[in-house]
């Protein structure tokens, strides 16, 4: 679970959840838990994890989700994309994570063939509205944020670019405000408290 900032409307408007063990499974084991935190927190909710087929889409759609991510299974059927898509619009987003230029799939663990740029232009070619990108060199390791990559997505794409991976200060967040990006998620930092939601939300206006 994690925060997404909204540079777009001024603040936090998201909740960024990831479900493993539903990435694990290919369903969604965790969707109570996840209407839970939605009804608690009063906050937008995406999720991602495991969405393969439009079964998991509807199911996660129409208890009330706000949108889903598809990662690996964009790389892989970009039929399901186009599908979703079609049926869903904003409501459907692609997970992008990056590693030496390309596309990694399966939990980081495989690079694919599909270079980043190329395969972006792709998911705008099939009406994807949304891309979270990350830079998988820059997540974990609170050493800061790909500003030039989310820079590059902003002026290549009319996309919604989320960036996530490395957001680590306040600064980091500063930086990634006065690009012309969508939002940005953060996750360690928030945990270790390195960067206040509040002092965020602050400086995303």
């Amino acid at each position: 679970e994690e925060i997404a900032l909204d540079f777009k409307n001024s603040g936090a408007k998201w909740v960024h959840i990831v479900d493993l063990e539903g990435a694990k499974t290919g369903d969604t084991p965790n969707l109570d838990t996840i209407l839970k935190i939605k009804d608690t927190c009063g906050l937008c909710v995406e999720v991602g994890g495991g969405i393969r087929n439009m079964a998991v889409v509807d199911r996660y759609l129409s208890a009330g989700v706000d949108r889903v991510i598809l990662g690996t299974s964009a790389v892989s059927n970009p039929d399901f994309v186009k599908e979703a898509t079609d049926k869903y619009g904003e409501k459907i987003a692609v997970g992008v994570d990056i590693k030496d230029g390309f596309v990694a799939i399966k939990g980081w663990t495989e690079k694919s063939e599909f270079e980043a740029f190329d395969f972006c232009e792709r998911m705008q070619s099939l009406g994807v509205t949304t891309l979270i990108c990350t830079d998988i060199s820059k997540d974990g390791a609170m050493l800061g944020t790909n500003h030039e990559l989310y820079q590059e997505l902003s002026k290549r794409f009319d996309m919604q670019i989320i960036a996530s991976g490395g957001v680590s200060t306040i600064d980091d967040v500063k930086k990634l405000a006065k690009l012309d990006i969508y939002g940005a998620i953060i996750g360690k930092a928030y945990y270790t408290k390195a960067i206040d939601i509040a002092d965020a939300i602050e400086v995303a206006k």
